[in-house]
């Protein structure tokens, strides 16, 4: 008896464009959508395996797989749970911790997520959440819309020079420099 499938989880879903080139090639293939989110497209109604082997092709072409074991939709969970936190500023509340955050929305112990994010990823929980702050300076940076007291302040760190910091350990640069090396490039494509 064929398996009907109601929602599928999706690896490599990062950002609101992800999002979008999923819905467009899903759409234009017939499968309709009752949901999308970051990891997460829930359809209409329930689809075959077929239709999944199909949906995995399409997603495949355009730099996404499926997610099918437990580990992997728990590393997919904790990798938007971040991703939501820190680039959209939702989910987790200013006064909990990260560890108590994931823990209690994904149900299972910190030290058993902690673990296993570690062995499947080969970072640590703490090293992707600053890779993606890191990487939400760079934006904010580029935009030039915030100081970097400002970015610091929204993005939870203790103080701008703890934020300026851990960005040159990462980037090899201040976020002055950065700043300064983005705008130019702004500049250069005018």
């Amino acid at each position: 008896m064929d398996k009907k499938i109601k929602s599928l989880e999706v690896k490599n879903m990062v950002c609101n464009r992800c999002i979008k080139v999923i819905k467009n090639e899903l759409n234009n293939n017939g499968f309709e959508i009752e949901s999308i989110e970051l990891g997460k497209v829930v359809f209409e109604t329930s689809i075959s395996e077929e239709d999944r082997i199909k949906i995995e092709n399409i997603l495949m072409k355009e730099g996404f797989e499926l997610l099918e074991d437990r580990e992997s939709k728990i590393i997919n969970q904790v990798k938007t749970l971040i991703i939501n936190h820190v680039h959209y500023g939702r989910e987790k509340p200013y006064h909990q911790n990260f560890s108590d955050f994931l823990s209690s929305n994904i149900g299972i112990d910190y030290s058993a997520i902690s673990k296993l994010f570690s062995i499947i990823e080969g970072r640590t929980i703490e090293n992707y959440i600053i890779e993606q702050k890191i990487e939400r300076t760079k934006e904010l940076l580029v935009y030039n819309e915030l100081t970097i007291s400002e970015i610091s302040y929204d993005l939870g760190y203790s103080s701008p020079q703890h934020l300026s910091r851990q960005f040159k350990q990462v980037t090899g640069m201040t976020p002055t420099v950065f700043k300064k090396i983005g705008m130019r490039k702004k500049l250069d494509t005018i």
